[in-house]
Parts: C-alpha cells; sequence; structure tokens
C-alpha cells in the first residue's frame, strides 16, 4: 500500500507543462509553409510544380550535385582491372563451343585464373560469350592482340576488355 502512496506522490511531482523559454539570440523555425505560395503548392523559380521527397528543403542548384571518384589515380582511358584479376571478354563463340576449347585456345598467353561460359538453360547450349581471366595485364593484353577476329570452331570471334574506364577503340561498337 505504501509503494502505491509512494508513487503517487511522485507522479504529482512531474510536470509536463514545463515551458522553455529562449533567448533572442536562439533561431525560431517557421514549419507552417510560406503565404506567397499558391495553394501550399511548391514551385521553383520557372513556376514548375515540386514534387517528391525533400522537396521543401531543397533547391534546384542542389539537386544536381553528385559525388563522383576522381580520374587522378589512373588513366581515364583503357582497361580496368576486377577484383581478383583482368578479365577479357570473348563474344561470338558458336554455340557448340565447350570450355576446353576456349581453356585450350587462351591459355597459351598465359596463365587462365578462372573461364566462365555461360549456357542458356533452355537449349543447354553457349549462350555465345565467355569471360577468361587472367593475373596480370600483360597476359590478358596479348590474349586480346593475338585472339581478336580468330576463328574458333567455324565463328570469328570478338576479344575485347570486359572492364574499361571509357571507349578503348571505337572501331564495331553501336
Amino acid at each position: 500500500m505504501k509503494a502505491k502512496q509512494k508513487m503517487a506522490d511522485q507522479a504529482d511531482e512531474v510536470d509536463f507543462d514545463e515551458q522553455v523559454e529562449l533567448g533572442d539570440d536562439a533561431p525560431m523555425e517557421d514549419a507552417a509553409p510560406s503565404s506567397s505560395r499558391k495553394g501550399g503548392i511548391q514551385r521553383d523559380t520557372s513556376g514548375r510544380k515540386m514534387k517528391g521527397r525533400g522537396a521543401a528543403n531543397s533547391s534546384m542548384q542542389d539537386v544536381g550535385g553528385f559525388d563522383s571518384i576522381s580520374g587522378t589515380a589512373g588513366p581515364s582511358k583503357g582497361p580496368a582491372k576486377s577484383i581478383e584479376g583482368w578479365i577479357v571478354f570473348v563474344t561470338n563463340l558458336h554455340e557448340e563451343t565447350q570450355e576446353d576449347d576456349v581453356h585450350d585456345k587462351f591459355c597459351e598467353f598465359g596463365e587462365i585464373k578462372n573461364l566462365h561460359l555461360n549456357l542458356d538453360r533452355r537449349t543447354g547450349f553457349v549462350k555465345g560469350y565467355a569471360l577468361v581471366e587472367y593475373e596480370s595485364q600483360k597476359d590478358a593484353l596479348a590474349a586480346i592482340e593475338n585472339m581478336n577476329g580468330e576463328t574458333l570452331m567455324g565463328a570469328t570471334i570478338s576479344v575485347d576488355w570486359s572492364f574499361s574506364r571509357g571507349p578503348v577503340r571505337s572501331s564495331g561498337r553501336r
């Protein structure tokens, strides 16, 4: 019984209506929309409606800025290394090409670290491309220079970098 009385006494001591006075130097924020806007709809300087999240607190100049990685670490054009190694993209493979066929042709230029030859699940044939990964850029470059335009199982294959920092060359690209 004494515990209930003690809790009731403590409850009387709590004042939730306490007013905090701000000094003259404290900023006051106006949560109400400004009256200059027509019907509460926000518009930009050209009179277009502003919609979406953050439209109330952003200006059109703030919206266009994006973060980017500067190109000072390396050249702005050319091949880019993946996390594991240098990956070469082989296209226009014959549909009956096997992994061993691609491996035998490309192992001449260096040790192949990884080879992906994707198959179409519906037909079971090759989708028409392969990814060949080399440890060094020198080996991958040799494979590109020697195998681009060569014939593999009756099909003329195209070989190029899988990842690049911009267009390496413009011939044959759309």
